[in-house]
């Protein structure tokens, strides 16, 4: 079925990125943890605005907790950075160089036409719509844009709809092969059939 083949080479891709996100994560965590060792420079500086605080020890201590606040927070938002910018290069170099993702060469899936400025831009669409506008929300959700979060988290869902649904349509051509002018070929997708030339019969002598 054209359809599941589509599908399954999409949960493999997308699984690459979950993997990608996985490590992005841990490498995160990591990296907060070691904020641990900061924290007597984070100190220091406390304590000399203690000193320069004239007894206002509530705001000096605010003062050390939003500064480790933010860097948590810088950790976290380069992390998604870094995904959206993974899954971009990952669809780009693949449909550029090989003319297919890893999901789609193991079903035996390719896009056409292979090009630069194609693969760009169905790169571009299919990582908005896959990881994009999910890691706006989220960032969002993080500096206490709550409404605004939601309306990008509605966007995304909205984003991925739009790409992904067309593709159950006759025409099976999802958003991002619309803008960027591709279409997914492959057995049973358009691509006729290669018959493999027999060996020619022999002729009879009279």
């Amino acid at each position: 079925m054209p359809k599941l083949r589509r599908a399954v080479a999409w949960f493999i891709d997308f699984g690459l990125v979950i993997a990608a996100a996985s490590l992005l994560a841990v490498l995160t965590f990591h990296r907060i943890s070691a904020l641990v060792t900061d924290v007597p420079e984070l100190a220091t500086r406390g304590g000399f605005d203690l000193l320069t605080s004239r007894g206002d020890v509530l705001d000096a201590s605010t003062d050390l907790g939003l500064s480790l606040w933010d860097k948590v927070v810088l950790d976290v938002e380069e992390a998604f950075a870094t995904l959206v910018v993974v899954t971009f290069l990952y669809q780009w170099a693949c449909l550029a160089f090989l003319g297919r993702t890893v999901g789609k060469g193991l079903l035996g899936l390719r896009v056409t036409p292979r090009l630069s400025r194609h693969a760009a831009r169905r790169a571009a669409v299919t990582t908005a719509a896959d990881v994009a506008v999910y890691a706006v929300a989220c960032v969002l959700l993080i500096e206490g844009q709550f409404a605004l979060s939601v309306l990008a988290w509605v966007l995304a869902v909205v984003l991925f709809l739009v790409n992904a649904v067309p593709v159950l349509l006759p025409g099976r051509r999802s958003l991002a092969d619309r803008l960027a002018g591709t279409s997914v070929t492959g057995f049973g997708l358009g691509a006729p059939a290669v018959v493999e030339p027999g060996p020619a019969a022999p002729t009879r002598s009279w």
